[in-house]
């Protein structure tokens, strides 16, 4: 079945990087099912492999979190590459959305993809995250600049240690959902601490980045979870939180204790107030909302990103598609063609959130968003010379 009866939003872009329109295939019909897919029928996946790498990170500004170490996983190119004695293509860092970790199936499905394209991936729990729960204090939030700083730099590093040569491999970004918005915040943080301090000449946070069903305005975000067509997956994701929440080994203070437990929260927003807002030096849940949505930013930025792709499809579940549309009228009428942007917005008529299963979907392959996400880096590899 067609995706879609129009011709795609972008085929300029997806001609150039070799990647067919989206299609949803049978029986993942629509916005929902492709949202759940994995939940309906889980994914046969390997066993995790990965390679542990304990990162340090420091206290909360709000001393709501003592310093700690988050844990993320690295995983080498398969073996058909390995054995040809080339080098990875590059190091890809992965986010995890709300309430996920390295061991959820999409993450490690598109780390898979990568893998199979000759790439290392780095798959990084954030703070709060299981299988890293025990190393470090409180819960992560959409602007996380001071806990991915040190996982970005120690990132670097490895970009270094994984090649022979005196030149370092390239490094990459890729979000699903939230864990998007987080690493799109630290890349334009990290371009205005460039512009303010006139460090033209110092290399960029990361070399390239990849957004899928990456929320760019929490309110209207939180608004959409909070819709009654909604509520299943707001109960959900509510009771994820709220059990990661209170099973932190550090404790949780009594305030919390009791807005948890006592008068537990009935949507995202209110959890938001009581936890995520205080714990990351917000005022409020607006002030929160405001300062860690990048949509403002991304309008206004005078700064270039790194090369960025943003993907969204039009009947997303939770994530609204109107900030994505937004964007992509403003990246258009800057008049530059698709290949010559820094920051690219492809909108899909279907796909859910975070879903995109297609046809000629496998393990080795991955959905559709995972082998763009790969043409995306292999295309960035590809204009730049940074290989």
């Amino acid at each position: 079945m067609k995706a879609h009866a129009n011709p795609p939003d972008n085929p300029q872009l997806l001609q150039q990087l070799g990647v067919v329109p989206y299609q949803q295939r049978f029986p993942w019909i629509g916005g929902d099912l492709q949202t759940l897919r994995d939940t309906l029928r889980p994914v046969s996946l390997p066993p995790d492999r990965g390679e542990p790498i304990p990162i340090a990170v420091p206290a909360l500004a709000s001393g709501a979190a003592a310093a700690g170490e988050l844990l993320a996983f690295l995983d080498r190119p398969h073996l058909s590459f390995d054995l040809q004695g080339a080098p990875p293509r590059a190091l890809v860092l992965l986010l995890h959305g709300l309430g996920g970790s390295s061991r959820r199936e999409g993450l490690r499905r598109l780390g898979i993809t990568l893998q199979n394209s000759g790439f290392a991936v780095l798959r990084l729990n954030l703070r709060g995250a299981d299988p890293g729960r025990h190393l470090a204090g409180g819960t992560y939030a959409a602007r996380c600049n001071s806990d991915l700083l040190p996982v970005i730099q120690r990132a670097r590093q490895l970009c270094a240690e994984l090649v022979a040569s005196a030149r370092p491999l390239p490094l990459f970004g890729a979000g699903v959902s939230l864990g998007g918005t987080m690493l799109l915040n630290a890349c334009m943080a990290s371009v205005e601490e460039r512009a303010t301090h006139g460090w033209e000449g110092h290399a960029p946070l990361l070399d390239g980045l990849f957004c899928a069903s990456s929320p760019l305005d929490l309110a209207a975000c939180s608004a959409s979870i909070e819709r009654p067509r909604n509520r299943v997956y707001q109960s959900w994701l509510l009771k994820r939180l709220v059990r990661q929440t209170l099973a932190d080994p550090f404790g949780v203070s009594a305030q919390e204790q009791q807005r948890l437990t006592s008068e537990p929260p009935r949507s995202i927003r209110a959890f938001d107030e009581a936890v995520t807002a205080p714990r990351w030096g917000f005022s409020s849940v607006d002030d929160y909302y405001a300062g860690a949505s990048p949509l403002p930013r991304l309008l206004s930025a005078s700064q270039p990103l790194p090369p960025t792709l943003i993907l969204q499809a039009l009947d997303d579940p939770w994530v609204p598609a109107t900030s994505a549309i937004q964007l992509q009228t403003t990246v258009v009428a800057d008049g530059l063609p698709p290949g010559r942007r820094r920051l690219e917005v492809l909108l899909t008529a279907q796909g859910g959130h975070n879903g995109f299963h297609g046809p000629g979907d496998s393990l080795l392959k991955g959905c559709w968003s995972d082998r763009l996400a790969c043409s995306w880096f292999n295309h960035g590899i590809e204009i730049s010379g940074i290989e």
